[in-house]
């Protein structure tokens, strides 16, 4: 089977990215501080790319807009959705959750999703990819669970960059 290259870039930041609150479905834009970090990707993101997708949200098609140019939305890029949880304060939520999220399994916000159809939703998307090497704009929850589903597990930083192989 000929594999799919997959290059991941987390969004720039948001308001909420520097106020620890939780930032699922909520379509808030980049902060000043996630534009600049979106203009500083121009030029480092290095092709070519047969397919280039972003986050149907506003902070990833505006981080592709930025860093790159055109970009097909894609709504199963999405982050997990944090139900009755979205804008949380991250140090409000009770442990128990805290520590699901943490470990990105065994975690459903009420009225939310869970890590485990978060996973499916975004393998499904991948699976449907031809061969070749596809430009990602996205989430921190979306990046992480392809990372995991290759055998690493990181919590990417704003604009981080990755490449994975599926």
């Amino acid at each position: 089977m000929a594999e799919r290259r997959l290059v991941l870039v987390r969004h720039g930041a948001t308001a909420w990215t520097a106020q620890h609150r939780l930032l699922g479905w909520t379509d808030l834009p980049l902060s000043a501080d996630g534009e600049a970090q979106a203009r500083a990707l121009r030029g480092r993101l290095h092709g070519p790319f047969d397919r280039v997708y972003s986050s149907d949200l506003e902070r990833a098609r505006r981080t592709a807009a930025l860093a790159w140019g055109l970009a097909r939305p894609e709504p199963r890029l999405r982050e997990i959705h944090f139900g009755a949880w979205e804008g949380a304060d991250w140090f409000a939520l009770p442990e128990d959750a805290r520590q699901a999220l943490l470990r990105f399994d065994d975690f459903a916000a009420p009225g939310g999703e869970s890590t485990r159809d978060l996973v499916r939703r975004v393998l499904a998307f991948v699976e449907e990819l031809p061969p070749g090497c596809h430009l990602l704009f996205t989430h921190g929850g979306v990046v992480r669970a392809l990372l995991r589903a290759c055998g690493e597990d990181a919590f990417p930083a704003p604009c981080e960059v990755r490449e994975i192989a599926l």
